[in-house]
């Protein structure tokens, strides 16, 4: 199936805006979690599953980063660059805000032809260059995913209720 512009535009912006309102609805639960446990924020914020994975803050980081660097991708621009410099719940609020607010930026109409536009970027110090529509399916959308999955991972692991309707949001 060929996606052409105004869906790319759903099927990107629509869906990362959507999973980041629900993280940032994740992390209030996240923080009330902690106030009421007497759990300091940082144990949560640092936590990794494991060794070699990322911290809960980076997870959150990156899913920001892969949404809001799709869309400027998808619409023929270069991302702008976000400082990880979060070290609380309420700025990685802001990052999520940032992310979403850089999003809304990016109308419909600047992916007309998004499906076929080449993007390329760095990976493992290679540039590749793919479709818009391959970037799309097969790195971005699951690179955002499998960092909002971690995220909640962590979370879940260290205690907190969430459930699949947190993760997924009101339909």
């Amino acid at each position: 199936m060929r996606f052409r512009g105004p869906f790319m535009h759903h099927r990107s912006i629509a869906v990362y805006d959507r999973f980041l309102a629900n993280l940032s609805t994740i992390l209030t639960k996240t923080e009330a979690h902690c106030a009421a446990r007497n759990i300091k924020p940082e144990a949560m914020l640092t936590f990794r599953l494991f060794p070699d994975m990322f911290p809960f803050i980076r997870q959150v980081q990156l899913a920001c980063d892969f949404a809001a660097r799709a869309a400027a991708r998808l619409a023929g621009e270069e991302p702008k660059g976000f400082p990880d410099t979060e070290t609380t719940f309420a700025e990685l609020q802001d990052r999520i805000r940032a992310a979403r607010g850089y999003m809304a930026g990016f109308d419909a109409a600047r992916f007309d032809g998004a499906e076929a536009r080449m993007v390329t970027l760095k990976m493992r110090g290679q540039e590749v260059s793919m479709t818009g529509e391959n970037f799309l399916n097969l790195y971005s959308l699951p690179q955002f995913h499998f960092h909002l999955t971690t995220a909640y991972n962590i979370l879940r692991h260290n205690g907190v209720e969430l459930g699949k309707g947190d993760y997924m949001g009101a339909a």
